[in-house]
Order: C-alpha cells, then structure tokens, then sequence
C-alpha cells in the first residue's frame, strides 16, 4: 500500500477511535414519551462525557433537572408543532461545542429547526424512531396526506442531506422506503437498546411487590408500555378472558401512561370478559417499580401492531422476564433466531397462543429461554454498543 494512501486510512481510523460529543436534539425529553427518551437517556449515558440533550420542553419540568449530563430545555414549545425561537438561537450560540448532532425523532420543529443551524457547521445523523414506518400510512390517511406536503416542503431535506438517516433495524430501514416520496437519503442500521439493569433483582421484585400487595400470590403478564391503539392492549384483554377459567391464579399488570384515554374502554371490556379484577391498572412505573416489576413477572408481553424497536423488550430481555411479542415488533427475527421470546401474530388467536405457550412450558425450558434472553441482550442491545456505533459515524 503507498505511503499516502496508508496515512490516510490510519488518520481516518485514528479519527474514528476519538470520543465524539454529540448533542441530542428531541422534541420532549419527558419519561411519558415512551421507551425512546429512556433510549437516549441511556445512550448519552453510555457515550463520552461532554454529551449533551436539547429538548423543546419547560425548564421547569422536573424531568429535565438530576440527570448526568446536562439537558437544556428551551420551552415551552407553541402548539403541537413545538415550535420555539430559543432554538436556533441556543444552537447558534453553543453548537460549535459539540462534534455532532443526533436529531431524534421527526414532524416537530426540532429537526427543521435544527437542520437550519447545523447544516455546514457540523455533520448530523437522524434517527426517525419509527415514525417513517407505512403502518402510520394505512391506519391515518389524512394524517399521512398532510405528512407528505410537509415532507416535500421540509422535513425530506433534513433527512436528505444527514450524515446518515439511523434505523434500530432492517425492516425499519426497508418500510420507510413505502411511505412517503421522494426517498434519498444514506442509511444506516444502528441497533438501540438500554444499559444494564440494577443486579439487584431479589430487591427490586419486593419494592414492586410492597406497592402492590395484591400480586404477591399472583402470576401475572406485564404490559409495559404507553395505552395505545397501537400496542394491541385489546388483545391482552381477549387472551386473559380465554384463559381466565384454566389458570384462575393468573392475572394481567396493565402499566403506562394513557396518552389516548383509551383506559375507559378497555375497562368496559374486562368488565364485559368478567375479568376486572384481573387487570391491574398502575400509570407509569420508573425507577425501581418499573425493575421489579420486570422482575416480578411471568413474562412481559407486548402484541404491538408496529412497533419500531421496543425499548421495554429489551429491558425485559436483561431482567430475566420472558418475553411475547407479535410479529410486528422490528426486532422479532432477533428474538425468535436467538430463542429468548414467544412470537406470533398482532391477532387475538395470536397472543392467545403466546400465552398458553409460555404457561405450559416446563421450567427447564422456561429457564431455557431466560439465559437466551440475557445472552441476546449483551450480545445486541447492550448500549455501548449503540453508543460505539453511532460514535464511529461520526
């Protein structure tokens, strides 16, 4: 190899060895959001010092204050859109600090507004978080009638001129391509995943199980995830009643913010399926109550109708908890190649049948499935791993 062409390739692997400091760029960085902002809490937790997040929520918010690193909200944002003028003047002032850019999430100011300050300055990568996927498209219409002005109008050259447009997994990577014209942009698969959970698990199974006395002589499933019309909780539901009569120790841990106010209807139907008293409702669990009840459980259940990734999947994956999903959570090859979860379809018949599956394993098999889970946790969905590869884009 000549001498030039040798010192460029070992500056540019020297270059990509070097720590970056990225700043995380997100429209609300609030625990309700979901498993992403837990995602990047994490993986700004697992990269160099010197990170940071912009969100466009309230300074007074409580979230936003504690963390590790520092998070700079420049709300309150206007309207559902999020538009704030502290934006492109907070990134003007401070983005020459940083070596990069990550813009999580798309549709809100955040990212147009982001990409009209950095763009020359420093590179950046998006990572649309699932919301480029087509199921958007078949279930909301008009919605997507309305996207795809904006997206000719803006948010198509945010992502067209990224360093790299991020996608947790190949079939994100390959539906975002059905969605919305036109599509040029550089892809790049970059798994996400969570670091790992406290060790202490005998601990926190007994915080979680002190909240809720009434599950310790219980077996239950965990839902753990936002009330939506899109993670199938109707299924669950369905499923319990089915199996209600043969396993009367059973009952179902419904856990998350109701964003949709779905939670009346869904009472209305265990009530109909005469299991009411079956399903427990906790709103959000954090912190220790969210380990234990990991911990605590059965198995984690999740019969999502898309589902980009599944943040709670893997953290149930690292705990020990079995896991049941439907195939269409992005990351169901993983599990069902590595043997550490149930998966069958977004159907009644289906989660049904995940159920009755895990309740008539033998505990061999059982425990057969919790060291594959662990094991594909560490060997995919670790974070510093994702910290690492997102690093190297850069």
């Amino acid at each position: 190899m000549p001498a030039d062409t040798l010192a460029e390739t070992m500056a540019a692997h020297v270059s990509l060895s070097i720590p970056k400091r990225l700043l995380h760029v997100v429209a609300s960085f609030a625990p309700a959001a979901g498993g992403t902002t837990e995602g990047i809490r994490n993986l700004v937790e697992s990269g160099p010092g010197g990170s940071a997040v912009v969100c466009l929520d309230d300074p007074a918010e409580a979230f936003v204050h504690g963390q590790s690193f520092p998070v700079h909200a420049l709300g309150p944002a206007r309207g559902h859109y999020g538009y704030t003028a502290r934006l492109p003047e907070w990134l003007g002032q401070n983005v020459a600090r940083f070596d990069g850019l990550v813009i999580h999430g798309l549709w809100q100011y955040h990212g147009y507004g982001s990409y009209r300050v950095v763009r020359g300055r420093i590179p950046y990568v998006v990572f649309p978080h699932g919301m480029l996927d087509p199921w958007f498209k078949r279930t909301f219409p008009l919605k997507h009638l309305k996207k795809q002005i904006y997206w000719l109008a803006r948010e198509y050259r945010v992502l067209r001129d990224a360093r790299a447009v991020c996608f947790t997994t190949p079939i994100e990577r390959d539906d975002a391509a059905k969605t919305l014209w036109p599509q040029r942009w550089n892809p790049a698969v970059v798994s996400f995943g969570t670091s790992a959970p406290p060790a202490d698990g005998a601990r926190l199974r007994e915080v979680f199980l002190s909240r809720y006395p009434g599950l310790r002589q219980r077996r239950f499933f965990l839902f753990l995830s936002r009330i939506h019309r899109k993670k199938g909780c109707d299924l669950l539901l369905e499923s319990l009643g089915r199996l209600a009569a043969a396993h009367p120790d059973l009952d179902l841990v419904m856990a998350g913010p109701d964003q949709e106010g779905l939670r009346p209807d869904l009472e209305a139907q265990a009530r109909r399926l005469q299991i009411e008293h079956r399903v427990h409702w906790t709103g959000m669990l954090e912190g220790d109550l969210k380990w234990g009840s990991f911990h605590a459980a059965d198995a984690f259940v999740l019969p999502s109708h898309q589902e980009n990734f599944g943040v709670a999947v893997v953290e149930a994956l690292a705990c020990g908890a079995p896991v049941l999903i439907s195939d269409k959570v992005n990351i169901w090859p993983d599990i069902a190649h590595d043997g550490a979860g149930i998966v069958n379809p977004d159907t009644v018949e289906g989660t049904y049948r995940s159920m009755q599956t895990l309740l008539a394993m033998r505990p061999e098999e059982r425990q057969r499935m919790v060291s594959n889970g662990q094991a594909c946790f560490r060997a995919r969905y670790e974070m510093r791993r994702t910290a690492q590869a997102l690093n190297d884009l850069f």
